[in-house]
């Protein structure tokens, strides 16, 4: 296998798990958090940072100009006069990269799709899920009343879908963005699962 699967997700869609199982049925790494360790060691930044701007859209001028004077001082590169939140952006878009030259894996979420444009040997997904479901396993999952789970799938929501649109040239969430969107309430999770693995394998069947 050779294939690279991204995946985008709501929040509460069970997206990640959904990856996880994924790479474990094709023997191959999943990246979601383990993405943002590596790309903070590469770009020189510290984690801390690279997890504050993680799927954010960049916010605040004050915070980024303020950040940028004490991180990078000055010098003439165009780099410096960027954004913090633009340069951690590029870090993981960098990392995303290096990742997918390296072989299969699953990348979840973090415009990872929009990175890997060109590769013609990755596959683009979104899962999404039914309201109810996603509210029930946010309670479950944190332990939240039913209007907490409501308020953080918003905000979660609105923060991914804000940033995707920013950093890309696509719609977060439109099915033309992506090669195949799921709907993970209807067979749920090993379901879901079981129908990526089905597409991946039809997908290297056809181009090999």
């Amino acid at each position: 296998m050779n294939t690279v699967i991204t995946i985008g997700r709501q929040f509460g869609s069970a997206g990640r798990e959904i990856g996880e199982k994924v790479a474990d049925y094709f023997g191959i790494k999943c990246y979601d958090k383990e993405l943002l360790t590596r790309a903070a060691k590469e770009s020189g930044f510290c984690e801390e940072m690279i997890q504050n701007h993680d799927e954010r859209p960049t916010n605040s001028f004050l915070y980024n100009l303020v950040m940028d004077t004490y991180s990078f001082g000055y010098n003439t590169s165009s780099f410096v006069d960027m954004p913090i939140s633009h340069k951690v952006f590029l870090a993981q878009f960098d990392t995303i990269k290096k990742i997918a030259d390296e072989g299969p894996c699953v990348i979840v979420g973090r415009c990872a799709d929009y990175a890997l444009a060109d590769n013609p040997h990755c596959i683009s997904l979104f899962i999404y899920a039914d309201e109810e479901h996603k509210v029930k396993r946010i309670m479950e999952k944190y332990s939240l009343t039913e209007s907490k789970a409501r308020d953080m799938i918003i905000k979660k929501d609105k923060q991914r879908q804000s940033y995707y649109n920013y950093y890309s040239s696509k719609k977060w969430g439109r099915a033309d963005s992506y090669d195949l969107c799921m709907n993970s309430s209807v067979l749920g999770v090993d379901g879901t699962v079981k129908l990526i693995v089905q597409y991946v394998e039809d997908f290297e069947a056809k181009n090999s």
